[in-house]
């Protein structure tokens, strides 16, 4: 059996298992109510007997008793004080108490009913020892059925999750592995366009552009492909925070979007605004930057083909926090998918993975111990990312 199909089975195990208790519970209830009828059959015969007026009523009152109680399947053994088997019934196998050789074999299996229920002795009568109804026998089954259902829904519970969580962190790979390329061919196609200049020959290139306008570019697109290598450099890994100024984080997030409006945001405004005396955040420049660029990326994508604004506000949330708002007037987030926007693999467009604003979240609050979160609006969407002060010194 295939290892997907294990937390398959583990349920249908543990629903069968389940469904078994149910049913042996139900049989059980019908066996404790035809015993119910039986001692109320005995209740009936001892007060016929006692009010019957017949010589041998005790007698014939005896024999009925007898067969009721065979009936319960409860097994009894009448022995004298000196342990010689009288009158036994319900016997687990044939022996005849009249029969001396069979004594034994009965005295025996007497003192195994003693050794679970205090025997019974009767002046007059002799020694009573008595077992358990086949009821009470099958209802020791009860806790062990509950335990085993119990464990199998537990285990297969247990199994699902872990089946579940490796599946997530596979996605999540494979989109990262996706989001390192996307974001690489940027940088890369324009090395190779630059690479392309400087074969032309000297005339030519001189007229496109010159060599410290084509180094520049090559040293921006470098800078890009280390900051995109140093982003997944921090994953699994312990981050190192400190205080990050969010003015000149925001100004260089601004530049890079700005150059790429005409390609993936035409009509697209983008607007930055930030308080004069914000204070800096306690964090990591280079993770706040990659999930900053994600919101507006989303932002881009709720835009796409419309046209509209971005704006981009950082404020004092309050003494101690910081609130980040990255706002656009597109067509907003849908109702079915606000609860699960930040799950991984839900995406408001065409062939997304989904990727995006759950690994913001995760930057936000795991490594931040901040917030993410999707704020109500009329139109359009906003998410606001709360993030801790950096001490002062």
């Amino acid at each position: 059996m295939s290892r997907r199909n294990w937390p398959t089975a583990l349920a249908l195990l543990a629903a069968a298992t389940l469904g078994w208790y149910l049913v042996y519970t139900e049989l059980l209830v019908r066996e404790m109510r035809r015993d119910a009828v039986v001692h109320s059959r005995i209740y009936i015969r001892i007060l016929r007997g006692l009010n019957d007026p017949a010589d041998d009523a005790a007698e014939q009152t005896l024999l009925k008793l007898s067969g009721e109680v065979q009936r319960l399947r409860i097994p009894l053994v009448v022995t004298d004080e000196e342990g010689i088997p009288g009158w036994a019934i319900n016997l687990p196998f044939e022996a005849d108490p009249a029969d001396p050789a069979d004594h034994e074999r009965i005295r025996a299996y007497a003192r195994e009913l003693a050794r679970n229920n205090e025997p019974i002795i009767e002046p007059g009568l002799g020694i009573i020892f008595f077992g358990d109804p086949p009821t009470v026998q099958r209802l020791r089954w009860i806790p062990w059925l509950q335990v085993g259902a119990l464990t199998g829904l537990l285990v297969a519970a247990a199994w699902m999750i872990r089946h579940n969580w490796r599946t997530e962190r596979e996605r999540i790979w494979a989109a990262m592995a996706r989001e390192s390329a996307h974001q690489m061919a940027t940088p890369l196609s324009s090395l190779s366009g630059w690479v392309e200049i400087l074969r032309l020959p000297s005339d030519e290139r001189e007229d496109m552009a010159t060599l410290p306008a084509v180094a520049g570019e090559m040293e921006a697109d470098l800078e890009r492909l280390e900051k995109v290598s140093r982003r997944f450099e921090w994953i699994g890994r312990p981050v190192h925070r400190e205080a990050v100024d969010v003015r000149s984080l925001l100004r260089g997030l601004e530049r890079y979007v700005r150059v790429r409006l005409p390609k993936f945001g035409h009509g697209v405004e983008l607007l930055v605004e930030t308080d004069p005396d914000l204070p800096p955040a306690l964090g990591n420049a280079v993770l706040l930057e990659w999930a900053l660029e994600n919101l507006i990326k989303n932002a881009l994508d709720a835009l796409a083909g419309t046209g509209g604004t971005i704006l981009v506000k950082a404020e004092e949330h309050t003494p101690r926090r910081i609130a980040i708002r990255v706002s656009d007037n597109g067509p907003g987030v849908s109702h079915a998918v606000r609860k699960r926007i930040f799950d991984p693999g839900v995406s408001t467009k065409k062939g997304g993975w989904g990727v995006g604003l759950s690994l913001a979240r995760r930057i936000a609050q795991d490594v931040h111990g901040g917030k993410l979160e999707l704020e109500p609006t009329v139109r359009g969407a906003t998410f606001v990312m709360l993030l801790p002060v950096a001490a002062v010194d």
